[in-house]
């Protein structure tokens, strides 16, 4: 136990001990430091007093000179405007001198201005002087010839004029009368070079419309075909086109017959179909019909386009154009409308160039001159001026309006392309075999016959077939009984007999159909 407190009284004495040594070593090295401390600080305050010295120095250096910089830079800028300021002085002094000038000379010039006029004015006095002499030199000199002469002034001018209107009278007249004898003599031959050389120039092909087409088979077995059960078929065919269809013992080939040339060329397109596919019966024909009617509607546009740039005119309204081509299939007296048309344009066109005209206007003014015969609908206007109302309903020029309506005279002349017009177009027409008196008149028999038809109510469809020898008439069912049928079958025989004049006899054959049409959905 003695030996542990003394242990522990020794421990706390050398920690006491160990204490008292550690805080002396604490205060020896804290005075070290702060010794070395305060020489670095003496050391850092000397180099930095060094420091700001040098950097005091390069300042000022550095300030002297910006400041020569500047004082050089105003230096120049006073140079500049004094050089400016002494230029504007040089410029002020140069406009005062020339204006100095200037003032010198406009002084000499009104001076010379002021001499001229006074030149000038004495100038005017002799003149006036001088005339007035002269005037009195005049009046004396007439008073002597009056004395002379037992006339007055005005008497002996009146019979000199007098006499030199006699004179112009007679050498006028003379010269007119020579003028319009040279004019008949050359004019008539002139007229006849250009008609002549046109004529020469334009050579077209003579084409005659027929009235009927040929429709060529591979075999004889076709035409059992075409004809059908009982002749359904033909029946069939016949009553969608308006064709009669002759089918006699001519090998491989039957024959259409109609009037009208669209009916015709419908009927043959659609007999190729119908051929060809293999397949006829009635609702198939009437399928391929109205196909075929819709195609030459297509042609017939195809056709106005190809022809108006063949003969390179432009502008022309689709309406137009679709009436040039419905040309195709219309004749004139026998001659194809179109070819017509088109021979027409082009003698207009060289007979336009040759007077010195325009051919461009007088090509579309030929073209154009008989559009009135191919009307959708028929109408009692003559075509001239029908054509012409449509030339003007569709924007065309005044003098191709005019050369329309006026070339058969039914509305007077008013431009120079009108007679062109008109005698191109006996030009064309009277060419040997162009034309058919014969086959207007036929044409316009069966157009009457069908017409007759058109004026009974409950009429759908009437066709002039078989030469105008037999009207066939499809009315409504709807409308029409079967014992109304057999009435209006008679009515138009006897409006027929009463209202037209006809070679023979004409068969009228009213057809009644009743369809019941259903779809199934």
């Amino acid at each position: 136990m003695d030996n542990m407190v003394i242990t522990i009284i020794v421990g706390v004495v050398a920690l006491a001990v160990g204490f008292f040594i550690a805080k002396a070593l604490e205060k020896s090295s804290a005075t070290a430091a702060i010794v070395g401390a305060k020489k670095e600080a003496d050391r850092i305050i000397k180099e930095a007093t060094s420091n700001g010295e040098t950097l005091k120095k390069d300042k000022m250096l550095q300030a002297k000179e910006k400041f020569i910089e500047l004082k050089s830079e105003h230096e120049k800028v006073i140079n500049s405007r004094e050089k400016k300021m002494n230029d504007a002085e040089k410029r002020t002094r140069d406009k005062e001198s020339q204006v100095s000038s200037e003032l010198a000379r406009n002084k000499k010039l009104n001076a010379e201005i002021d001499n001229k006029k006074k030149n000038y004015d004495e100038r005017l006095v002799f003149i006036d002087k001088k005339q007035s002499e002269v005037e009195k030199m005049h009046r004396s000199q007439i008073e002597q010839l009056e004395v002379i002469s037992s006339l007055s002034a005005e008497d002996a001018k009146a019979q000199l004029m007098e006499t030199l209107k006699e004179e112009a009278k007679t050498g006028a007249m003379a010269f007119v009368q020579n003028s319009i004898e040279e004019a008949k003599m050359t004019a008539q031959q002139e007229a006849k070079k250009i008609i002549i050389t046109t004529i020469q120039r334009i050579g077209t092909e003579e084409a005659v419309e027929n009235c009927i087409s040929v429709f060529n088979l591979e075999s004889d077995d076709v035409k059992g075909r075409i004809i059908g059960r009982e002749g359904r078929n033909i029946r069939a065919i016949e009553a969608a086109t308006g064709v009669e269809i002759i089918v006699d013992d001519t090998p491989e080939a039957i024959i259409l017959s109609c009037f009208d040339s669209v009916r015709r060329e419908v009927a043959r397109l659609s007999l190729h179909k119908l051929v060809t596919d293999g397949r006829i019966h009635p609702a198939r024909i009437e399928e391929i019909v109205k196909k075929t009617t819709k195609q030459i509607e297509e042609e017939i546009i195809e056709v106005g386009k190809r022809t108006v740039i063949d003969l390179g005119i432009h502008g022309l309204q689709p309406e137009l154009i679709k009436a040039v081509g419905r040309m195709k299939y219309r004749s004139s007296y026998g001659q194809n409308l179109l070819q017509h048309s088109r021979e027409v344009a082009k003698l207009c066109g060289v007979m336009a160039s040759e007077l010195g005209l325009n051919p461009k206007l007088a090509k579309r003014a030929g073209l154009l001159h008989d559009i009135g015969k191919v009307p959708e609908t028929e109408t009692e206007i003559p075509h001239a001026i029908l054509g012409m109302q449509w030339a003007e309903k569709f924007g065309e020029k005044p003098e191709v309006c005019n050369a329309i309506g006026a070339h058969h005279d039914e509305i007077e002349m008013t431009s120079l392309l009108s007679p062109i017009v008109q005698v191109c177009d006996a030009i064309s027409g009277a060419r040997p075999g162009a034309r058919r008196q014969v086959l207007d008149s036929y044409i316009q028999r069966l157009k009457d016959l069908e017409e007759i038809a058109f004026g009974f109510g409950g009429v759908n469809k009437a066709y002039a077939i078989q030469a105008g020898r037999e009207l066939r008439v499809m009315v409504e069912s709807e409308k029409v009984s079967d014992e109304k049928a057999a009435q209006l079958s008679f009515e138009i025989s006897q409006k027929i007999q009463t209202d037209m004049t006809y070679p023979g006899q004409v068969k009228v054959t009213v057809i009644r159909e009743t369809r019941a049409v259903n779809i199934a959905k």
